[in-house]
């Protein structure tokens, strides 16, 4: 493909706040010998403001306990779409996937039901972020908007060893599209060393219209701060031994910090890193059970969609 146009570079935190908003920047082009660009009218995100899931669809213990006996391993992830409302795929992150593979999931997947795919390690792991935008492609062009209505956030996972540099970062978030083949995209970005808890990392999340994910996790930071048009949560405290992965009590709370984003209130109890609110509007949300053990992952987010209907 052609070589990405060349950005100013972002040299200090100064000059970190001076890269051009995503809304401002030029739709993506693709060359005349690829599959050509969609219409210029960006599709919509899938119109459910809530999405539960876990991450993954295979995993050996879920058989017998979440998967019924015998079931074909062919039918898991259309089994685990009949109970649930969105899954985050890990797969993503470590090899890359090809369009025939992307349209395969979407077609055994029921309307409504989205994944958010795991951006991959080759781009969040190298040393210069700001230099990624060649990774970034290769893993767009790999067929990630072959899944259509049923894609879900982007998500991007950093190291732990990955600290907060604001130039760097700044222009990192600069070089997510915001649409690719017609469709929009969203972003959401997880980050797992402490130094990222400061101010500018919440209002430069907020300037490229990037999620910072809630991670509830035992060491990694907890940035509860509303930067984007949704809220992306990884809940990561289960417990194998609870049938439903968290207390009752535990899911109930967790519903009704749902509610609150769903209908423009954010919740208090979670620990925010800026002062400065962002904008009081409805957030859709999506919801993720990840824990290490993960055997009852399913029966939390099962749990989660049964309480929020009731």
């Amino acid at each position: 493909m052609p070589p990405r146009p060349s950005k100013p570079a972002v040299s200090s935190p100064k000059a970190a706040a001076a890269p051009t908003p995503p809304k401002a920047r030029a739709a993506k082009t693709k060359p005349a010998t690829k599959k050509p660009v969609a219409p210029a009218t960006v599709e919509a995100i899938p119109a459910s403001p809530v999405h539960v899931g876990i991450g993954g669809w295979t995993f050996e213990p879920w058989r017998g306990v979440f998967y019924p006996p015998g079931l074909p391993h062919a039918k898991e992830l259309g089994f685990a779409a009949s109970r649930l409302t969105a899954i985050e795929v890990n797969g993503t992150f470590y090899r890359t996937q090809t369009p025939a593979t992307f349209r395969k999931w979407a077609s055994e997947v029921p309307n409504g039901f989205v994944f958010s795919l795991k951006g991959p390690r080759y781009v969040t792991n190298r040393r210069d972020l700001a230099g990624a935008g060649e990774s970034i492609d290769r893993f767009l062009d790999s067929g990630v908007t072959e899944l259509g209505d049923r894609l879900g956030p982007l998500l991007w996972q950093f190291p732990p060893t990955r600290k907060f540099d604001e130039a760097e970062f700044g222009g990192f978030l600069e070089l997510l599209p915001r649409e690719f083949h017609g469709r929009r995209l969203r972003h959401a970005v997880e980050v797992r060393h402490d130094s990222f808890r400061v101010p500018a990392f919440v209002r430069l999340a907020r300037r490229f219209e990037t999620a910072i994910v809630f991670s509830e996790h035992n060491t990694y930071p907890a940035i509860a701060d509303v930067t984007a048009d949704f809220v992306y949560l990884r809940l990561q405290k289960g417990d194998d031994q609870v049938p439903t992965c968290y207390p009752e009590a535990g899911v109930a709370a967790w519903a009704e910090r749902v509610r609150g984003w769903l209908a423009g209130r954010p919740p208090s109890d979670l620990p925010r890193v800026d002062t400065a609110p962002g904008k009081t509007v409805p957030r859709d949300v999506f919801v993720y059970f990840i824990h290490e053990g993960k055997v009852r992952a399913p029966a939390g987010a099962m749990a989660l969609i049964e309480t929020l209907r009731s």
